[in-house]
């Protein structure tokens, strides 16, 4: 005999980062449960109006925040970020052009170059021992 089949969930920690959205910003019943792989999928295909609001305006999680800049996570933390941003903030951010934030694009400039010259020549090469 076989068991029903459960559904697959996920904890609202790891929905949230798969929405690419602030989990303390998400709704109460949406920390507080459980999410399906097809609730997740229909979140994603339909986004309710607080998922969309979310995204257009945030407050955004480290990860948007920095795609968004042109950085790595990393340099966002150099450059002081450590919490959510909302997009007028980014926008802001963007808009002042500080220091720190060319150097941190510069610097993702030069690592996404490197990445491709490794690529390249056909990935890391070995020592042979």
């Amino acid at each position: 005999m076989t068991s029903p089949k459960s559904p697959q969930t996920m904890k609202p920690a790891t929905a949230a980062k798969k929405l690419g959205v602030y989990l303390e910003a998400t709704p109460a019943q949406f920390q507080e449960g459980v999410v399906s792989r097809d609730e997740l999928n229909a979140l994603q295909t339909d986004p309710p109006e607080w998922l969309r609001e979310l995204r257009r305006n945030g407050p955004h999680p480290r990860s948007v925040i920095a795609a968004k800049l042109g950085i790595s996570i990393g340099g966002l933390a150099r450059g002081g970020i450590t919490e959510a941003l909302t997009t007028e903030q980014i926008d802001e951010i963007k808009s002042a052009g500080p220091d720190w934030l060319q150097r941190e694009r510069d610097t993702q400039a030069e690592v996404r170059k490197e990445a491709v010259r490794v690529k390249e020549q056909g990935g890391p090469r070995r020592p042979r021992s």
